[in-house]
């Protein structure tokens, strides 16, 4: 771990639901620590149903914790409301999951673009996106499928285009959730590569959620979430 100032802060939280009788459900999460420096990345592997998703749905403003702090740069998340949240979500993190939800209705280019539509902007802002949107685009390779749907795609430029649509209002933190659970192996590599790549490049701190140790070693650091709890994963280093 890095000594920067921490861009993410996680302190004792636990996270537990109701069971369908009403009572309370054992806990999904127990305690959960966890230190995020900018431009970090972290790697967090478990089986299924150890609370991963779970993890990063509180990481990434979509749940609150029932217990402890989630401090996202410097800001306690659970102080917040409902639109500074959405705000955080949509200029501050980005979401790759390992079904890339693009439109199947919009072009390459146009998906891409769907984030910068809630920051409004004047036409400065919305040239300086579309820009950006292009170069990002042709950085992994897709500079070729700007008018492409997604149904014209491969499973692996959905992905590709996925991960630029995140990263299009350049977010501090990029929050990966098994995203090269539904390729093959060459793109598998290849998205890792570029995940690695673009955590350099664009200096944005980057959690990783995977079943893949392939993946999950290109990390600075490996997590393992292990009864509810992050431990550091033996022989990860």
């Amino acid at each position: 771990m890095t000594d920067a100032p921490a861009l993410l802060e996680l302190t004792d939280v636990t996270r537990h639901y109701e069971a369908p009788d009403g009572a309370e459900a054992p806990p999904v999460l127990t305690g959960i620590a966890l230190r995020v420096a900018a431009g970090e990345s972290v790697a967090i592997v478990g089986p299924s149903g150890s609370g991963k998703s779970t993890l990063l749905n509180l990481v990434g403003a979509l749940d609150r914790p029932t217990s402890g702090t989630v401090v996202f740069g410097g800001r306690d998340l659970a102080q917040l409301d409902d639109d500074a949240l959405a705000a955080i979500r949509n200029r501050d993190i980005g979401f790759v999951f390992q079904l890339h939800h693009l439109l199947p209705q919009c072009t390459v280019l146009e998906n891409v673009l769907v984030p910068t539509l809630a920051t409004g902007g004047d036409a400065t802002g919305r040239q300086s996106a579309d820009e950006r949107a292009r170069r990002l685009l042709d950085r992994v390779g897709l500079a070729e499928r700007l008018g492409y749907r997604p149904g014209q795609l491969s499973g692996g430029e959905r992905q590709r285009t996925a991960v630029v649509r995140a990263l299009i209002n350049e977010p501090k933190l990029l929050l990966a959730d098994e995203p090269t659970g539904s390729l093959d192996r060459a793109s598998s590599a290849t998205l890792a590569e570029l995940l690695v790549e673009l955590n350099r490049e664009e200096g944005v701190a980057l959690i990783v959620v995977t079943h893949s140790l392939a993946l999950a070693r290109r990390m600075s650091r490996v997590l393992e979430l292990r009864d509810g709890a992050l431990v550091p994963l033996d022989g990860a280093e």
